[in-house]
Formats: C-alpha cells, sequence, structure tokens
C-alpha cells in the first residue's frame, strides 16, 4: 500500500506526463510544425505559413483534447463496471452498450447510404445524423440494461444479460451488413475503426459536456463505490442505496460510452486496460486516488495513442484500433498470468 505522498507524487508525475504528451501531439505528425509556431498560433501572433494555423486549429488540437476526454471518459467506464461486478476484465462494452450505438450508426449508414453526404446536402448535418444514430442506439440499450437490473438482484445475472444483449445487437448489425452494398460495408467498416479526429472545433463542445457530466457524476459515486467493494450487504448496512447506485453507475457508464463511441466510434482496449494500469500504479482499489488517476491515465494513453498512429517519416495514419490493442493487450495478459500474486486482487 502506497503512502499519500507517494500517491501524490504518481499523481503529479501522470500530470506532467498528460502535459508533455499534449504537446507532443501537437508538434508531432504527418506535417512537422515547430513549436515556436505552435506558440505563436495558440497566442494569436502571426505565423509563416497559414496551412499551419488551419492543421494546429482545425485539426491537431481539436483531436488531442478529444483524445483527453474520450481517454478518461473510456477508462471511467470501466472502472466503474469492474467495480459494480467485481470483475477486472469488464469493459464499457461488456453491457452492449458500444454495441447499440454501433446499431444506430449501422441503420443510418447501411440503409441511408455509403456516403454521409449522400443523407443529407450538409456535412455537418449528415455527421450530426450519425452521433445521434449512435446515441439513440446506446440509451435503447442501456434503457435494456437498467430495466433489468431493477428485476434482476445478482450482478453476475446481469452481466450476463448484458453479453446476451450485445450478441442480439450485434446479429441485426450482421443481417444489415449481409444486405447492404460494398460502398456501404466499407463506409461502416471505415467508422468502426475510430477516430479522435472526427471531432471538429465547432462539435467539440458537444462532446465535452457530455463527457465531462458524466465524469462529474463518476466522482460523486466515489464513496458508495468504495462502500461496493466490501460487498452489497456491508454496503446496505452503511447506507448506501444499492438499486440507486447501481443505476447511477450504469447511467454514468452508459452516458461515457455513448458518448465516446457516438463522436468517435468503437475504441477498444483503453476502457478495459487502464484500470488496471491504474490499480498496478497505486497496489489499491480506493476509489479516492484510484479513480483520478484512473481518468488522467486514461486521458495520457489516448494521447499516446494520437502519436503513436503517425508513422514515422511517412504521411500514413494508422486507424486508431490498430494501435490501442498494442498497448492494452499486453496489459490484460499481465493480469491475467499474475492475478494471484497482484495485491489488490487479495
Amino acid at each position: 500500500m502506497l503512502s499519500p505522498k507517494s500517491k501524490r507524487h504518481i499523481f503529479i508525475s501522470l500530470s506532467a506526463l498528460l502535459i508533455v504528451l499534449f504537446v507532443i501531439s501537437l508538434v508531432y505528425g504527418s506535417v512537422r510544425i515547430p513549436i515556436k509556431a505552435i506558440w505563436e498560433i495558440l497566442t494569436g501572433a502571426e505565423t509563416e505559413k497559414i496551412a499551419w494555423q488551419h492543421i494546429l486549429l482545425q485539426s491537431r488540437l481539436p483531436q488531442s483534447c478529444t483524445a483527453i476526454l474520450a481517454g478518461a471518459s473510456l477508462a471511467v467506464s470501466g472502472l466503474l463496471l469492474q467495480t459494480l461486478f467485481k470483475n477486472p476484465l469488464a469493459g464499457p462494452s461488456i453491457l452492449g452498450i458500444t454495441d447499440g450505438a454501433n446499431l444506430g450508426v449501422a441503420a443510418v449508414m447501411l440503409y441511408f447510404g455509403a456516403s454521409l453526404n449522400q443523407m443529407t446536402g450538409l456535412t455537418t448535418n449528415a455527421y450530426l445524423t450519425v452521433v445521434l444514430a449512435a446515441f439513440v442506439g446506446a440509451s435503447i440499450v442501456l434503457a435494456i440494461i437498467i430495466y433489468f437490473s431493477t428485476k434482476v438482484k445478482s450482478n453476475v445475472i446481469l452481466l450476463i444479460i448484458g453479453i446476451m444483449v450485445g450478441y442480439l445487437v450485434s446479429s441485426v448489425i450482421s443481417i444489415l451488413n449481409y444486405y447492404a452494398s460494398a460502398d456501404k460495408v466499407h463506409a461502416f467498416v471505415m467508422w468502426g475503426l475510430g477516430n479522435f479526429s472526427g471531432v471538429s472545433r465547432e462539435q467539440l463542445p458537444y462532446f465535452a459536456s457530455f463527457t465531462l457530466s458524466g465524469l462529474v457524476l463518476a466522482l460523486l459515486l466515489i464513496k458508495p463505490l468504495n462502500a461496493l467493494l466490501l460487498g452489497e450487504m456491508y454496503a446496505a448496512n452503511l447506507g448506501v442505496k444499492i438499486k440507486q447506485t447501481r443505476f447511477l453507475i450504469l447511467f454514468c457508464t452508459g452516458l461515457l460510452a455513448a458518448s465516446v463511441t457516438a463522436f468517435c466510434g468503437p475504441i477498444s482496449f483503453i476502457g478495459l486496460a487502464v484500470p488496471n494500469i491504474a490499480r498496478l500504479m497505486l497496489g489499491s482499489s480506493n476509489h479516492k486516488s484510484l479513480l483520478p488517476v484512473t481518468l488522467i491515465t486514461g486521458s495520457c494513453v489516448a494521447l499516446l495513442c494520437t502519436i503513436l498512429m503517425v508513422v514515422p517519416g511517412s504521411n500514413t495514419i494508422l486507424p486508431l484500433n490498430a494501435v490501442t490493442p498494442l498497448l492494452g493487450a499486453p496489459v490484460i495478459i499481465y493480469v491475467l498470468l499474475n492475478r494471484k500474486s497482484i495485491q489488490y486482487f487479495n
């Protein structure tokens, strides 16, 4: 168990790392922009090339801010589910919420057309149509899970129901793919690769409002989350309203996961691996320190992924979901192999 001073050092170190990664994400890309030019652009001074200003303000800055918010949201939603189900391998997609968002997008893209511009004359309206479809799909699945949470007392059974709902939704998506044309399927597959750069400056405030609302709610749940670590019976004896707490956790998880999936597409492994990384660093499951560390670690991992997406020496940008498993899968394998010796499991 680390001392409070050591935990503060970890948090400060992660905060410094986040700033460094944020700066690197602005500097590093397929087009190199000097740090001096970035500072001039951000402070409103004149710069040598107008193209640099456009790249920084319209692309890299929104992408980095989106990565920070999305990484934190996915990591926190994963932590909430892992605490609720007492399972370190639970993640935002475990209850079918991400699949619900996928279904909403599949229904729009595979039914209305491969090109978003074909759905409406305005690109912005087309983008918002996809976002709304993802949000509606995720909300419907979340409503189903919340309904079953009021009928089922066992978290294990609720977890199994969530998995089954995910399978049902995936089946519907497969049917839509089967009857769609090749170009429509291709467009949907490209969306499914995940992307932090799809949120523009104009759309970023909307994305931030959803994710920050969910993160604030998660911070307000720290005490009941710690009580749940002792078991539902002990938590109830401590005055925790189990059904209400379960509803709030599911709602918060759904809001965070649905927001990220709607705006950025389905993103793998961050919600699954980051809470375990935070526990390994702290050696503790106390959410008073674990939740903030998970939040900032998720942002760091997401920024690191945006940097690793750029292939050095070329203009090639790798898909986001081709990079996240490279960081997340080794963590999960390590946790599985060393579960008996890891302190927070015991």
